[in-house]
């Protein structure tokens, strides 16, 4: 290590050094929002659940919502509670098979052809087998990660390169504690989620590197949510999200440019506990919890 390379691990630090301090001066001070008034969103999974809450939530900060997924009722269904809002919204929706890479390219081309740049990227959908390892299907584990993580990467490369060139834009995924912590039952769930927060957490970096600060990316990890695809869980001693609280914060994370949001709050104090304690330890604490038994009971959605 030459004078050079200890004056540049120098500066790293000291500048790590105001990256922290500015971090904890912003824990106390009150972030705005960005106003995104005008701006088009693209949900994918907007036919239920959260993408169809988020749907509605960016509709009433008067975005244009680009809604994709796999289930055209549910689509209609969006575009039902969308027209309920009693504003005029600009919607389009498009039926596509998000394990399709093809399918994938031929929607965003008729996206950008039809509505224009897409702003506001929210990489949402998911689907969940629920099974042990031994018990689940090749097909639907390579089904799970190609929905859950490996179609991020076409949706990305797909309306990316408009962001780069503007240098303005958001990307957004919507991961899941799955994707920080393990669980029984959920092997393939968990590996196709630890997989969009790696890409997201990549993406930010790749992006700082090229200097496009104006270029956000987000990754939500929450707990289990009460919308119906993780039907018959139970934890006894954590409560299952609310899926108006769930999304309103998950709305305010991006509003403020947030590059990553834990749900609930007693997420960031496991998270941090995973970096220095045991693993048995915090395989004995999930028990206590019923975490690691909470998939006993799945039932999950019923398919249309």
């Amino acid at each position: 290590m030459d004078l050079q390379d200890v004056g540049n691990l120098l500066w790293a630090l000291l500048v790590s050094l105001y990256y922290c301090l500015e971090a904890i001066v912003m824990f106390f001070v009150p972030i705005g929002r960005k106003v995104v008034r005008g701006q088009t969103v693209l949900v994918t999974g907007a036919g239920s659940g959260i993408g169809q809450r988020l749907s509605v939530e960016f509709a009433k900060l008067g975005c244009t919502i680009v809604g994709v997924d796999i289930s055209t009722v549910g689509l209609d269904e969006t575009k039902k509670k969308l027209e309920d809002l009693n504003m005029k919204v600009k919607y389009h929706s498009y039926k596509c098979d998000l394990s399709d890479r093809e399918q994938i390219y031929d929607v965003a081309d008729k996206v950008k052809s039809d509505v224009g740049d897409v702003d506001i990227l929210i990489n949402n959908a998911g689907i969940v087998t629920g099974k042990r390892l031994m018990d689940c299907p090749d097909k639907l584990m390579i089904k799970t990660m190609d929905v859950n993580a490996v179609a991020h990467f076409w949706t990305i490369k797909a309306f990316l390169p408009s962001m780069l060139e503007k240098n303005c834009g958001h990307i957004v995924t919507i991961a899941s504690g799955a994707g920080v912590f393990g669980l029984p039952a959920l092997l393939d769930y968990c590996a196709s989620k630890f997989a969009a927060v790696g890409l997201s957490e990549a993406l930010d970096l790749e992006l700082w590197q090229q200097r496009k600060d104006g270029i956000h990316v987000t990754v939500v990890c929450p707990y289990y949510i009460d919308t119906g695809m993780f039907k018959g869980v139970s934890t006894p001693i954590l409560p299952i999200l609310k899926p108006e609280y769930a999304v309103s914060r998950m709305v305010d994370a991006i509003l403020k440019n947030k590059r990553m949001l834990l749900l609930p709050a007693f997420s960031y104090v496991m998270y941090a506990l995973k970096g220095f304690l045991p693993s048995k330890a915090m395989y004995v604490m999930g028990e206590a919890c019923g975490i690691n038994t909470s998939m006993d009971t799945f039932i999950g959605r019923k398919k249309e």
